[in-house]
């Protein structure tokens, strides 16, 4: 049985826990907003339900450990600030890193915060290497990357199709 609060992360401000099926309206609310849309992979518009649906696929993922997908929120007052999620890939002892936060708590570190604790519980778990990428035209989320101390790894031109526009992926890593 799918236990929660056993995967809980705190850091000093933040609580990383797994999404609850009452995330969802704001989950929706926060990635409806075209802004996120455009750093990241999700649709805009964000499908009305999409949220339940997908909150629904994470219990199975974390239990057998092929993925861990947390809520971002305040340590105080539960405020959801965004999402941040690692892969699991048992063979090569690595996990690929991801993450969104609202526009609205842009600019005050809960991205950096947020990844540089999964990166320590990943490695604390025995994971060789951490990776992450984001697209060229978002390189905020490339900073993040830069401050958890992650190495530039290389540049795939023009290698995803977003909106009819071809983005670079950037890709950058870092080893225990």
């Amino acid at each position: 049985m799918f236990q929660p609060e056993k995967w809980n992360i705190t850091t000093q401000r933040l609580l990383l826990r797994p999404f609850r099926a009452e995330d969802a309206a704001e989950v929706e609310r926060l990635c409806s907003e075209e802004e996120i849309s455009k750093g990241t992979t999700l649709p805009h518009p964000y499908p009305a339900g999409a949220a339940t649906s997908w909150i629904a696929t994470h219990a199975e993922d974390f239990e057998l450990e092929r993925g861990f997908v947390f809520a971002i929120t305040d340590r105080t007052d539960g405020t959801l600030y965004g999402c941040i999620s690692l892969t699991h890939n048992a063979h090569s002892n690595n996990g690929e890193l991801g993450y969104w936060v609202g526009t609205e708590y842009w600019g005050r570190g809960y991205a950096t915060e947020a990844a540089a604790a999964l990166c320590d519980w990943a490695f604390a778990r025995g994971y060789h290497r951490v990776f992450a990428q984001h697209f060229g035209s978002n390189p905020a989320s490339g900073r993040v990357m830069q401050k958890l101390g992650m190495r530039y790894e290389g540049t795939l031109r023009e290698h995803f199709l977003k909106n009819g526009v071809y983005e670079d992926l950037v890709r950058y890593g870092l080893v225990r």
